[in-house]
């Protein structure tokens, strides 16, 4: 997507957050389970300031948070953290050095990419939340966060720290899942210590296919999908091997 495109992304979904956060801040979150949505607002706001420093700074901030955010109210939190966060964005170009945990993109682009992500996924959390509809995330949108979440989160997570898996992939028979929407695909072979990416559905048939409307495989994807409501996407396969790919998305994204 384009650098403009993500800004102004970020922009809307950061509106709609900051409006749906005062209707009900102590409602729990059943996507975030133990918070409520005052502990989302604060999280938010916590990686808004985070990412700010990491490209003022080159480096991301360790350890993190401040024990002086603390003392500041979520929602008065939020705000300041988002203006800092697109000051700094304004200042720089996309292609400009920052700190990240992401070798490959050491760039103000990657936290541009990333905090539009950020904040379309958490702004669906205080909607699920509150009990507000959730508004539409836009087919690009959702397109390119699928990318994110199988490339940036889970392929890199499992080859960097794969550790964190080895419950997950140390008994895998080695299998292959396909990701489909509406004008993009991506195959996932999984094995041993492995989590590999590739665009397009491949040739051969896969042990998953998961398929659907843009927005509702990122709602899937990324454990979003409300209690009760039609998910949109239809998934066939195995259930030990959907619950594979499950557990290391989840996995990577806490």
């Amino acid at each position: 997507m384009e650098t403009s495109r993500l800004l102004e992304c970020l922009a809307a979904d950061f509106a709609r957050l900051r409006a749906v956060v005062p209707t009900d801040p102590t409602a729990a979150v059943p996507s975030c389970p133990g918070w409520t949505v005052a502990d989302l607002t604060r999280h938010v706001g916590e990686v808004y300031l985070h990412k700010t420093l990491a490209i003022r700074e080159g480096a991301e901030p360790d350890p993190w948070p401040p024990k002086e955010l603390a003392d500041e109210a979520p929602l008065a939190l939020l705000d300041l953290a988002y203006a800092g966060l697109v000051e700094e964005f304004a200042a720089h170009q996309p292609e400009d050095p920052a700190g990240s945990w992401y070798t490959p993109d050491q760039t103000v682009g990657f936290w541009i990419r990333r905090m539009a992500h950020e904040t379309v996924i958490h702004r669906i959390d205080a909607e699920l939340g509150t009990g507000q509809p959730v508004t539409p995330v836009p087919a690009d949108l959702a397109v390119d966060g699928i990318d994110e979440l199988l490339k940036v989160f889970v392929a890199y997570s499992v080859a960097e720290w794969g550790d964190y898996f080895t419950d997950i992939l140390a008994g895998s028979p080695g299998r292959t899942y396909t990701l489909r929407t509406d004008g993009a695909a991506w195959r996932v072979r999984t094995g041993p210590g492995r989590f590999a990416v590739e665009d397009g559905a491949g040739d051969d048939p896969a042990d998953v296919t998961v398929s659907g409307p843009p927005a509702a495989v990122l709602r899937w994807v990324w454990n979003r999908e409300g209690t009760g409501e039609p998910s949109g996407v239809t998934v066939e396969g195995p259930p030990e091997a959907v619950e594979e790919l499950r557990r290391c998305t989840v996995t990577a994204t806490q």
